[in-house]
């Protein structure tokens, strides 16, 4: 079966000497020294200055919105994981649908202003597959409202926009280290806070809210182990030729797709890809279901990622209506990349494609 993804695995022995380093201290968590050193290292790779390494990915959302004065509406992109819109329920409070850009899959930042209320706090936007939001845009109209910027960069590891982190724009930016991305620390995540007025809180909001025996507010266990930080610091010398060898599988599906029959989207300029993810959109969702179930039935496994528009979900009532969102996840299919794919695969999945297109 050739998966969606699969997780990369470093060198083995690698992986053990830092497991050697973990039981000659005894010390698994609570911030322990390979944590720290992940985490300095994340910092220099990004070239942030605030960076906190985190259990996972969805943590890191719940903490950048616990930093708001009070819940309210939050403007939002009904494109992206589920997570995106839970953790703002999760929050207590309102998720407020913003359509996306047609060619960009992300957030349209024409429509943001239309949806500010006197309860919006803050606008939680995706990097939908590494592709970059409009930062410049989603910027002006945020000061000009006093409103907090909240980039969900799940897929944003190793993207650049104008040359510096797609993951230091916006207030607050995070990311997932889940063993699904091309950087994992098997699970984890990150935040990144743009301004240092942050940092004692962050620190304590990742730490039950208190330092020793001094509390200060209601906290969460935010934090990541060593065993997981030992996989981290593996795995990130290695993010540059993972996003090469990525590269070269997005470059030849796109040599061998016939796009006389499908859509891509249109990576912004600026932008240094991470190649993250490989989205194909079909014509009309029957045929983006007639070629999951024929690529399934040969043992190759798409995703509708993502699907449904998160405006849709059951469990939502009288959410907004969009269109555009509502369109594009009826027809995209996201192709199996992995930094290992053999070419040889990725010939037989466009062949395959192509036969039913």
């Amino acid at each position: 079966m050739i998966n969606v993804t699969k997780t990369y695995l470093p060198d083995f022995d690698q992986y053990v000497s830092y497991l050697r380093k973990i039981w000659d201290k005894a010390l698994l968590t609570n911030n322990g020294p390979l944590a720290q050193e992940l985490e300095q290292g994340l910092k220099e790779y990004l070239n942030v200055d605030h960076l906190y390494f985190c259990g996972n990915g969805t943590i890191v959302l719940q903490m950048a919105l616990k930093l708001l004065d009070e819940p309210g509406e939050i403007i939002t992109t009904p494109f992206s994981y589920v997570a995106t819109t839970n953790v703002i329920l999760w929050e207590n409070s309102t998720p407020v649908f913003v359509d996306i850009d047609s060619q960009t899959y992300c957030i349209n930042p024409d429509l943001i202003e239309a949806a500010i209320t006197e309860r919006t706090r803050a606008i939680l936007a995706t990097h939908v597959y590494g592709n970059a939001c409009d930062v410049e845009a989603i910027e002006k109209i945020a000061k000009k409202h006093n409103l907090i910027v909240i980039y969900d960069g799940a897929h944003a590891f190793g993207a650049t926009l104008n040359g510096r982190s797609l993951l230091s724009y916006g207030d607050f930016s995070t990311c997932s280290f889940h063993a699904t991305k091309l950087f994992h620390t098997v699970e984890g995540g990150a935040i990144i806070a743009n301004d240092a007025k942050w940092h004692d809180k962050l620190h304590l909001l990742r730490a039950f809210g208190h330092r020793g025996d001094d509390y200060y507010f209601v906290g969460i266990n935010g934090k990541n182990s060593e065993v997981h930080a030992a996989m981290g610091l593996c795995n990130l010398p290695l993010v540059p030729q993972l996003i090469a060898a990525r590269k070269a599988v997005c470059d030849l599906y796109t040599e061998l797709l016939d796009w006389n029959h499908l859509e891509a989207p249109q990576w912004v300029e600026g932008l240094g890809r991470n190649y993250a993810y490989y989205p194909v959109v079909f014509e009309s969702e029957s045929k983006t279901l007639e070629v999951r179930d024929f690529l399934v039935k040969n043992e190759i496994t798409p995703r509708r990622y993502f699907y449904p528009s998160l405006n849709k979900l059951p469990f939502l009532k009288d959410a907004e209506s969009c269109p555009v969102s509502e369109d594009i996840s009826l027809r995209v299919l996201c192709l199996p990349l992995h930094a290992e794919l053999p070419h040889e695969d990725v010939r037989r999945i466009s062949e395959l494609i192509n036969q039913i297109l």
